[in-house]
């Protein structure tokens, strides 16, 4: 069974979401399904980075399915869609547009 970080994964909650998923990592937990969250932040991105590292140290890789148009857009923002493996399937316009909003 995928580990899913359930709808909000914000600075309001990231240590609990985090603790949660760096146990199903250490569990051996390969793939990690995005596709509940609905509200993202920068924090977002910082714990799938910190996922992502904790498999890399075990020696295991780790997959990130389903993430949102928002989610894509912040990492794109940050520039760390090849690290996570993750890149922006959106348009464009559509990511200026998010963009600004994240800036707001």
């Amino acid at each position: 069974m995928q580990f899913r970080p359930g709808l909000s994964l914000t600075f309001n909650n990231a240590k609990t979401v985090l603790e949660a998923g760096s146990r199903a990592v250490a569990d051996g937990q390969t793939d990690i399904d995005l596709g509940e969250l609905t509200a993202v932040d920068s924090a977002a991105v910082a714990t799938l980075l910190a996922w992502k590292r904790l498999a890399a140290k075990a020696g295991r890789s780790l997959a990130f399915h389903h993430a949102s148009p928002n989610l894509q857009s912040l990492i794109a923002l940050y520039g760390v869609g090849d690290i996570l493996g993750i890149t922006a399937s959106v348009p464009a316009a559509a990511s200026a547009a998010s963009d600004q909003r994240h800036r707001a």
